[in-house]
């Protein structure tokens, strides 16, 4: 009984007392709701939207990460229905998959991820983005899918869309340039 009227008198106090930020949670020191949040930390950018020597030492890190850690666990045998590429740093899709995977294991391979932080990852990251990094008709198909024939190829994109095409025409149209006044 003393310590419900503990708690009451605890609760009369907290809902008398005015809040600064007009939250009510201000009082439990509640991330996210008016109370002290934790330091920030830096946004992790992808790896494609890096620069100059900002994407080198990214890569660096990454590569290191793939050929230490990645392959020696995960990389299985390269046949034809799982491709690998030794330039894999050259297929910028690759790069993008891979780091997205790097970032994720950071993440969960972090205390606050939990006991269940690492599976999560196997489940939720690993096997996807290796299944489609490494499928018969990803991006390494046309690559290496024998160690025997180390093959390197990057695969061409698709062209841009129809529109993107009448886009630059009309405003080669609305400069006063046209294509066939450059082709003389």
């Amino acid at each position: 009984m003393e310590q419900s009227a503990q708690q009451a008198q605890q609760l009369d106090h907290l809902a008398s007392a005015p809040a600064s930020s007009g939250s009510p949670f201000v009082a439990f020191g509640t991330p996210g709701l008016g109370g002290t949040s934790p330091a920030r930390l830096p946004e992790p950018r992808p790896i494609l939207e890096l620069e100059g020597e900002e994407y080198e030492d990214e890569l660096d890190a990454l590569s290191d990460w793939v050929d230490d850690f990645l392959l020696p666990v995960y990389g299985a045998e390269v046949t034809t229905a799982a491709p690998w590429c030794l330039q894999w740093q050259e297929h910028d899709d690759v790069v993008a998959w891979l780091h997205a995977l790097w970032l994720a294991y950071q993440q969960h391979k972090d205390s606050e991820a939990g006991l269940s932080g690492l599976f999560v990852w196997h489940r939720d990251f690993l096997t996807h983005a290796i299944a489609a990094i490494r499928a018969p008709g990803g991006p390494l198909s046309a690559c290496m899918t024998s160690p025997d024939r180390p093959a390197h190829r990057i695969l061409q994109c698709p062209p841009p869309s129809t529109r993107t095409e009448k886009v630059t025409a009309s405003e080669h149209q609305s400069d006063g340039s046209d294509d066939r006044d450059e082709s003389t």
